[in-house]
């Protein structure tokens, strides 16, 4: 099967030093970029961090200092990988949460405004999820009867996250072939940001999603505890978090 695309999809994974997004860095990004006629692009790069990764890390994704050590920085990469990925849209194996929130930071962080929310988004862990409930190897077993060698590798994940998406196509006849519905079905919850720290209310009204202050409308709390503001904007939160909060406050400002 293949699928019926308007404009490339973009299938990428990434390794990093870490899960935090506001903090950690990319070490590898793998893309396999699928055209709407179904040729095929694959690139792949490891990237000095400018950071350690911890040992605990490197055991898992296999990924050293000494392995970065002399690779290109992602400020260096990030042209290139613009381009790229500029007429895309966006899958990955729970990239909705983690890789498209991570990829947007590091763009952000060297000077690239990274439109995502002008692109489809597929989620292939979420479509998993709920229809199974299991991890990328347990997937790509289920879906493909293969087994996951060189798995926490970037192109080996990226590539089998591919395969696993087009089996479940296969399987599953409620999903139909098209980015814009493996995009809304994909989805997971009501974000107002990439990373989840603000969300939606019942009335569309943007509220805090985390912490003391979960469920209260920004604007409130910005209004009553003004230092809130300023711990967040200070802290290791994403910047497409920092980006929706400063909008919330110069439109306070301006009301």
């Amino acid at each position: 099967m293949n699928l019926k695309l308007e404009r490339p999809l973009a299938f990428f994974d990434l390794e990093t030093t870490g899960v935090t997004v506001g903090a950690d860095r990319i070490v590898e990004i793998s893309i396999l970029k699928v055209f709407p006629d179904g040729k095929k692009e694959v690139k792949t790069y490891r990237v000095n961090p400018e950071m350690q990764i911890p040992e605990h890390v490197s055991e898992i994704h296999g990924i050293s200092n000494q392995d970065v050590a002399n690779e290109p920085t992602f400020e260096q990469l990030a042209p290139n990988l613009y381009l790229f990925l500029n007429d895309c849209d966006l899958a990955g194996f729970n990239s909705n949460k983690f890789d498209i929130p991570m990829l947007v930071e590091e763009f952000y962080r060297v000077g690239y405004d990274f439109d995502v929310m002008s692109r489809k988004w597929v989620d292939v862990q979420n479509i998993f999820h709920k229809m199974e409930q299991r991890t990328l190897v347990a997937a790509y077993k289920f879906y493909c009867d293969k087994d996951l060698t060189g798995a926490h590798s970037a192109e080996a994940d990226i590539k089998a996250t591919y395969e696993v998406l087009l089996a479940q196509l296969d399987r599953y006849d409620e999903l139909e072939n098209n980015v814009d519905f493996l995009h809304e079905f994909s989805r997971r919850g009501n974000h107002a940001d990439l990373t989840g720290r603000l969300a939606y209310n019942e009335q569309k009204e943007i509220v805090f999603n985390f912490g003391k202050h979960k469920g209260k409308r920004v604007v409130d709390v910005l209004s009553q505890e003004p230092s809130y503001y300023s711990w967040m904007m200070k802290g290791d939160f994403s910047q497409t978090t920092k980006a929706v909060l400063k909008r919330i406050k110069l439109s306070m400002k301006n009301a």
